[in-house]
């Protein structure tokens, strides 16, 4: 059995070295590469101020996050929640340092990014030369953006599973039977797929056999030796 769990965090700044913390973990469980309903969401008082700059991208103010858990009250069963799964983040530098920052004071292991699935990296890898940041994975496969208005952990990492499996290949084979689908070249041209809604229904064909077929028939079922029947 694959079990991942992809990941998304929201954060006071650009750097823990400068003292930012993690404010929002976002994680959605992936089980041979298929969602199983089960998350992670939490919201974390970080014990400092949230930077302007941070607030404009995802809009989590500093008044919002202090009546929220500290990391070491959610580290337990975050922990526990990612325990023997492969995580998948985008742009895995970024959010491995800081969870790195935040895991050293409790004795776990640091994360290893070398045993991280970085779908940046997978884009770029796929999709060289073009926008490889996650509203523009999302528009190539044709992953809803609606909800979106700010940046949000808990969405991002739902979002990121969707482009995490077409960055694979396409969805698991069957999820989408029956239904219309636009895929996107690598050129950038939409590619529209028919769906079998889309074809008319035609009558079966039968083609009964001839006499002279039904004679031949059993002139070679007479012909055969210790037959099985």
């Amino acid at each position: 059995m694959l079990r991942e769990i992809v990941l998304d965090t929201e954060t006071t700044g650009m750097d823990p070295a400068d003292g930012h913390r993690i404010i929002e973990i976002g994680c959605v469980e992936l089980v041979n590469h298929l969602p199983t309903g089960k998350t992670f969401h939490q919201y974390i008082n970080p014990e400092r101020e949230v930077d302007a700059g941070a607030v404009a991208v995802h809009g989590i103010k500093t008044e919002f996050l202090k009546d929220k858990p500290t990391f070491a009250e959610i580290v337990a069963p975050f922990m526990d929640f990612c325990e023997g799964a492969t995580m998948v983040i985008h742009n895995a530098e970024f959010d491995v340092k800081f969870l790195n920052a935040e895991l050293k004071p409790f004795g776990y292991k640091p994360i290893k990014l070398t045993e991280v699935v970085d779908t940046l990296l997978m884009a770029r890898k796929k999709f060289p030369g073009s926008p490889a940041n996650l509203d523009a994975l999302c528009r190539r496969f044709g992953v809803d953006l609606s909800a979106r208005e700010l940046h949000g952990a808990l969405l991002d990492a739902q979002l990121l599973a969707d482009v995490y499996l077409e960055l694979l290949g396409g969805r698991q084979h069957g999820l989408g039977l029956g239904q219309e689908k636009t895929i996107q070249a690598e050129d950038g041209a939409q590619v529209y797929i028919k769906s079998k809604k889309d074809r008319p229904y035609r009558e079966p064909r039968i083609f009964p056999p001839s006499e002279e077929e039904l004679g031949e028939h059993k002139k070679m079922v007479a012909g055969l030796k210790e037959s099985l029947w």
